[in-house]
């Protein structure tokens, strides 16, 4: 079973179609209950838990079961500083804690191009860099099989297939679509554990990226 916190985003409505298309149980954590009917379209189990206010035991009871956790959430556009840090921070780290309790062994992270030198200053986009760096950092601290996804600059065109992956940084955009497949691949194996993939759109298939990346 795989549990999709931030059930009703774009990545994470695209992601429970394909791991229940491959028969894979999927619960996804949602925080208004009027987004149901959309996750259940998709295939995932919708369960209502506010990552951002919910104490980790609650965290924990919703996602009980999983063998994988990914963190697909966030406080998303128009979203003040402080919900930066609540929610792409705290809430990412809330959801670690309940995966370790619950003996969760996978992890996979979807963070940001830039999180790996955020900029200082109160402006919310350099906030928003540093919770996901702070988050990012707690995830690479802890004792599950974890993997960091970086993308650049979200689409919501349709995916080709192909994509560019790297270790080091660089900048881009890159459709949803082909982050989800990237994310359902990264969950069907293991060799990417501890390891920090930026992604973008190229021109290689999405496991040929992979293969020469590893």
């Amino acid at each position: 079973m795989v549990a999709i916190a931030g059930g009703h985003g774009k990545i994470a409505l695209r992601l429970a179609e394909r791991l229940s298309g491959r028969g894979e149980a999927v619960v996804s954590l949602i925080r208004n209950p009027d987004h149901a009917d959309d996750v259940l379209a998709r295939g995932g189990r919708p369960v209502v838990c506010d990552l951002e206010h919910a104490e980790v035991p609650e965290v924990r009871a919703a996602i009980s079961g999983a063998s994988a956790v990914v963190f697909a959430a966030g406080a998303g556009a128009g979203s003040g500083a402080e919900r930066k840090m609540t929610m792409d921070r705290d809430g990412a780290i809330k959801l670690l804690r309940a995966a370790e309790e619950i003996g969760a062994p996978r992890y996979l992270m979807i963070s940001s191009v830039g999180a790996e030198a955020p900029p200082a200053g109160d402006e919310v986009f350099s906030v928003y860099l540093r919770a996901k760096a702070e988050a990012d950092a707690a995830v690479q601290a802890s004792s599950r099989d974890w993997t960091i996804v970086r993308p650049g600059h979200l689409l919501d065109e349709s995916g080709s297939g192909k994509v560019r992956i790297e270790l080091d940084s660089f900048r881009g955009q890159v459709p949803r679509d082909d982050v989800a497949a990237l994310l359902d691949l990264l969950l069907a194996e293991g060799r990417a554990t501890g390891r920090i993939l930026y992604v973008n759109a190229g021109e290689t298939p999405i496991e040929q990226a992979l293969d020469a990346v590893l």
